[in-house]
């Protein structure tokens, strides 16, 4: 049961949005669909320039399959951690101890919630600790992906338990004022204030949160940041800065994103990145995540995560009152507005989740595939997007062609596989073929000579 700021924020109104959406930033993405067609890459193969061959799609490595197959294993475990836990706490009774406890130092409900979320994740993060340090640590160092030292790795775990209790303090007592006013509507007003909330939290988190884990600095190839301001406002992202992360003290993966809005607004790479991929590689990664930006990507999906969160509210709602009207004597309380409920809602949240989650990812990779499609269109550089992507395979440990389990369950983003065969068919501008988002594409400056 990972009872971080994201999960938690799942509750206070982020429901539905970034516990089902998952991961925020790019990763490499690595799902399943048919073959590589062989034909495509011989056919006419002696009318091509060598930047319009098609990139074959490499096998997974025997190392990133053990990866990938104990990937699989350790999501079904930490999936049934997340059911076992909170039911754990409401069915002994010990979340009601817990409040009894909390009780004991405040009467204000206030106070009460305050000091039962501290008792609580205190808990929550011991009995999760063994867990948190095989997945986070010693798994990565074990694959080679990792640079982290445990000081590190322990640091910022300590920094995501305080950053969950502070949310918490601040937003929780919302949904339970609501609970309490309103026990047959909660729901409703709650899954309203997912919109805000989210929109809130995208503001806040690269200036407040981000910074928090790693060092935001500027760009040291000031060349290679020219190129990618031009390229975000051939895009029409203007006033975009631009910022080079010191992740290589963390991992090896690679990653880059634009996130913000506004006077937040900013482009994003890890030095890893930088290292690994050539510069057409990384100006279509950064016409990618643009493509995201600029197609409105974040807003479409708060409403899109909102409303999924407020049907899953409700079926949190009728979830939790049948099991409270049938164990309350149990778990020690009777009213769902009693924060002895929270692992019972937690409980509840993840049950949902579950089945609402393949909804929530399908149109996340949705999203990503067209902004591969407009990061291609832009730069046109499709041999390059294919190697990258290949690059991103091996770096990250990737399966290019996982299963069905893995896209419904897993999958944030087409396979590496996928995106690679679109990348070797897709020219609309050699067919004279109308490009999708080229009405989005302001004309190049020329060059000063």
């Amino acid at each position: 049961m990972k009872l971080d700021a994201r999960i938690l924020a799942l509750f206070l109104g982020v429901l539905g949005g970034v516990a089902l959406l998952g991961p925020a930033q790019e990763d490499a993405g690595s799902e399943e669909r048919g073959a590589f067609a062989e034909s495509a890459a011989t056919a006419n193969k002696d009318l091509r320039s060598p930047v319009d061959m098609p990139v074959p799609v490499p096998p997974a490595s025997e190392k990133a399959m053990q990866y990938y197959r104990s990937g699989n294993w350790l999501w079904l475990l930490q999936l049934a951690w997340g059911l076992v836990v909170p039911a754990a706490f409401v069915f002994t009774g010990f979340s009601a101890r817990l409040r009894t406890w909390a009780q004991s130092i405040g009467r204000w409900w206030y106070v009460v919630l305050c000091v039962y979320l501290v008792l609580f994740f205190l808990v929550n993060y011991l009995l999760e600790w063994p867990l948190a340090y095989y997945t986070g640590f010693v798994r990565q160092h074990a694959y080679g992906l990792s640079n982290q030292t445990f000081a590190k790795w322990q640091t910022d775990s300590l920094i995501k338990l305080m950053a969950s209790i502070i949310i918490g303090w601040l937003l929780l007592w919302i949904p339970y004022l609501l609970l309490r006013k309103s026990p047959r509507r909660w729901w409703v007003y709650s899954g309203l204030l997912l919109v805000p909330v989210l929109f809130v939290g995208m503001l806040v988190k690269p200036l407040v949160f981000d910074p928090l884990f790693n060092t935001f600095g500027p760009m040291k190839d000031k060349a290679l940041e020219g190129e990618i301001l031009a390229l975000a406002e051939r895009a029409g992202i203007e006033g975009s800065r631009v910022f080079e992360v010191d992740k290589s003290i963390d991992t090896k993966a690679v990653n880059a994103y634009v996130t913000g809005f506004g006077n937040t607004k900013r482009i994003v790479l890890w030095d890893t990145i930088i290292a690994k991929l050539d510069r057409d590689e990384l100006l279509f990664v950064m016409g990618h995540e643009m493509g995201h930006y600029v197609l409105n990507h974040i807003t479409k999906g708060i409403l899109f995560y909102s409303g999924l969160g407020l049907a899953a509210l409700y079926c949190v709602h009728r979830l939790a009152q049948v099991l409270l009207r049938r164990y309350h004597a149990r778990f020690g309380f009777g009213q769902i507005h009693d924060i002895a409920s929270l692992p019972l809602l937690l409980l509840c949240i993840n049950v949902v989740s579950l089945v609402l989650t393949p909804l929530a990812l399908a149109h996340s990779r949705y999203q990503e595939h067209e902004a591969d499609r407009f990061g291609i269109e832009m730069t046109q550089t499709n041999r390059a997007a294919a190697t990258g992507f290949v690059k991103l395979l091996q770096e990250n440990l990737a399966n290019p062609r996982p299963g069905p389990f893995y896209r419904w369950w897993r999958g944030t983003h087409p396979s590496i596989g996928d995106r690679i065969d679109f990348f070797n068919s897709y020219f609309p501008w050699k067919s004279g073929d109308t490009l999708r988002y080229g009405h989005y594409f302001r004309p190049t400056k020329p060059v000063a000579q």
